[in-house]
């Protein structure tokens, strides 16, 4: 299944084969992430927006990921709330990149990671994200000064929402997944920390539209004649 730049999802298998692409795939974003790749001028900076499954798929995904971490400096990631740029129900995140001069040696050294997700509930309508709900991110992030960036995660601080993990730690990981999280989810531990009773339908409401809206593109896609309720 393929995750549209809308947030639709898709079960068409245009492969893309191009020689500037690290690896081959139909994967819509993992082609997106090499395209910016080769739009961008030695030391040229990237923010990306991609769902989660650029984050942990195999196969070319990893071929990507591992190409990233190497030719280019992927210095931070932001883990974002569901449903704010794609659909409703998809999950996604924002990758920060700097491509760099071919090196024997990998360029990234640090991946930073901020978590905005866990713990956190918000709604289009009946809790949307602020502004100020970014502002820890954008203290932390410290433009043009991240070699003084310092964690709010510790031993000692287990619920820090800002953490590194190094070059080798990453590369180390199943398949070089970049899908890390290290909070503990609350709602799974302690009924008393679920958000509002509202909040909780609104989630439910949105995850459902978007998994009928998923089948409903796959079922077109499959030649069905899809019928909408009344």
């Amino acid at each position: 299944m393929i995750v549209g730049e809308d947030g639709r999802t898709s079960t068409e298998k245009d492969t893309i084969e191009r020689d500037d692409f690290w690896a081959t795939t139909s994967n819509k974003q993992l082609n997106f992430v090499q395209h910016i790749k080769t739009l961008l001028a030695t030391n040229g900076r990237a923010a990306v927006v991609l769902p989660d499954n650029v984050l942990f798929e195999g196969g070319a995904g990893e071929t990507i990921r591992r190409k990233l971490l190497h030719e280019c400096d992927l210095h931070t990631l932001l883990r974002l709330p569901t449903g704010l740029f794609y659909a409703q129900g998809v999950k996604a995140n924002v990758l920060f990149f700097d491509k760099k001069p071919a090196s024997e040696t990998p360029w990234t050294k640090q991946l930073w990671i901020y978590d905005l997700r866990t713990n956190k509930h918000y709604t289009l309508k009946t809790n949307p994200l602020q502004r100020a709900d970014l502002d820890e991110f954008v203290d932390r992030y410290n433009v043009g000064q991240r070699q003084k960036r310092k964690p709010t995660w510790s031993a000692e601080n287990p619920e820090g929402r800002w953490r590194s993990y190094s070059y080798d730690e990453l590369v180390a990981r199943d398949k070089a997944s970049l899908d890390i999280f290290w909070l503990k989810d609350e709602s799974l531990a302690d009924s008393d920390n679920l958000p509002p009773p509202e909040v909780i339908a609104q989630e439910i409401v949105e995850d459902l539209q978007a998994a009928l809206a998923q089948f409903k593109l796959i079922a077109e896609d499959l030649g069905g004649d899809v019928q909408e309720s009344a």
